[in-house]
């Protein structure tokens, strides 16, 4: 074993470690999925950062750069950071308001448990893509720093990442992520300074990137505004509304908390994210003959960084990547064990209740294992994460929050609407199947929403009245 995997041995055992320390105070569901409401502004700002700067960011993003390089087109890492910003500007406070465990919950208090359950279908394949990214991202990292393959380190990482999940809940999780992510922010910004002293200073370095954006530019091919608008969307309005996203924001202690975090992790997150975006662009003058784009950031680091450094660098690459698997296999617990599993098997123990939701970790994170392994790449599963089955989501929660107009039927037609168009959409190769989509849920949910009897529309006031009085005797 190498000093190096031995220092990235010894930070997964503290990860462990600390998630283990966290979950003793895990006694109930919703400490184990939404931290008991508990988090404030340095758990609440720093787990949403964490969760979202994952491996789409750091290998990912850099890859994507350095090999196509930069345009109107390269939505990251702003894309993401303007979807965490719209989350505080527009959605957090009334999400907050209504005291939901689950994103699916909110599609049962306004509309009906059917459309609640059809959407927790739809929305857990999305947090299993965004979990396979990560698990493939961190094979990538273990590759690069020991003998392994790229399969085999990739098979490594699922089995400590399923493991790592299921000691904790979103507590645990909130509690790491204060730590990774402050080693992630530690590791880039070593990392940057590194790479602008090695190529010489500031001079030099804005220099390489100019070249490099001048280079890739030149070979990249021309996309239309319908292109440039649809890479924007996907990150944009695809994923804010992200169950990962909405997780933290419900779980905070308090709306104004929820609104602040969002806005605070949305800054970070675009600062941060430059750097990756800046060693995407440099990286051809420091390993010019790099076959695999996706491994561009950890072989920059072997080249600029000493061993020590470059430990904390692997160990800050992990964090990242740790922050976010971790999420997204408990957001897909979550939906499967409380919105699909508990309803039909009615447990009332919150033992129970707890030991179900980490079965379907164990049992997602093999799902997400298979779906790495044969993926083509990072960003591309990243991509299709934000976009599969989000545009009819999106739709109903804007409908759902913010009016009283449509009911079920509009809901469910919106689901289906969205989701077959962006099939169809990928399928056959459209240009902005995913635009296309989000027009379509929208158009269903208003002819459908128009047509609906005001009979049925009563009947769906029913279960809001009694969510609105449960959430009002609950302690704030």
């Amino acid at each position: 074993m190498t000093p190096i995997a031995a220092v990235l041995g010894l930070y997964l055992i503290l990860q462990f470690a600390i998630g283990v320390w966290a979950a003793r105070r895990i006694k109930s569901e919703d400490d184990y999925l939404v931290a008991g409401r508990t988090l404030g502004y340095p758990l609440a700002i720093f787990s949403i950062f964490a969760t979202w700067f994952g491996a789409e960011t750091c290998i990912g993003a850099a890859g994507d750069i350095h090999a196509n390089g930069i345009s109107l087109a390269t939505a990251e890492p702003f894309g993401y950071g303007l979807c965490i910003i719209l989350m505080g500007v527009v959605f957090a406070v009334p999400l907050w308001h209504r005291k939901l465990t689950t994103l699916a919950d909110l599609f049962r208090e306004r509309y009906s448990a059917g459309v609640e359950r059809v959407a927790a279908v739809f929305l857990i394949p999305t947090s299993l893509l965004w979990a396979a990214a990560q698990v493939r991202a961190f094979g990538n990292v273990l590759s690069s720093v020991t003998v392994l393959n790229v399969e085999t380190a990739i098979t490594v990482a699922a089995a400590v990442a399923i493991l790592y999940t299921a000691v904790g809940g979103l507590l645990a999780d909130a509690v790491t992520d204060l730590v990774q992510g402050a080693a992630l922010t530690i590791g880039l910004c070593i990392l940057l300074v590194a790479t602008v002293l090695y190529l010489g200073g500031p001079g030099e370095a804005i220099a390489s990137m100019t070249a490099g954006a001048g280079a890739t530019a030149a070979g990249a091919e021309r996309v239309s505004w319908l292109e440039t608008a649809e890479a924007w969307a996907i990150p944009v309005l695809g994923s804010v509304v992200a169950t990962e996203l909405v997780s933290r924001i419900i779980a905070a202690r308090s709306a104004e908390i929820a609104r602040n975090s969002a806005l605070a992790a949305g800054g970070i997150y675009v600062t941060v994210g430059l750097i990756p975006a800046f060693i995407g662009l440099v990286g051809w003058r420091l390993v010019p003959d790099l076959a695999n784009p996706e491994q561009l950031l950890p072989a920059v680091a072997q080249q600029v960084l000493p061993a020590a450094l470059y430990a904390v660098f692997a160990g800050a690459i992990i964090s990242a990547i740790l922050s976010t698997v971790d999420s997204t296999l408990l957001i897909a617990s979550g939906l499967f064990s409380h919105n699909l599993l508990l309803p039909l098997a009615r447990f009332h123990s919150e033992r129970a209740k707890v030991r179900s939701a980490r079965a379907a970790v164990v049992s997602f994170g093999i799902v997400a294992y298979v779906l790495a392994i044969r993926s083509e790449g990072v960003l591309a599963l990243v991509e299709q994460a934000s976009a599969f089955g989000s545009s009819g989501s999106l739709v109903i929660v804007c409908f759902g929050l913010f009016t009283g107009f449509g009911g079920w039927r509009a809901a469910m037609a919106a689901l289906v609407a969205g989701m077959g168009t962006y099939l169809a959409g990928t399928v056959a190769d459209w240009h902005v199947p995913f635009l296309t989509s989000l027009a379509a849920a929208l158009a269903t949910y208003v002819v459908v929403g128009w047509w609906e009897p005001r009979a049925s529309k009563g009947v769906d006031e029913v279960p809001r009245q009694q969510a609105n009085r449960r959430s009002r005797a609950v302690p704030i």
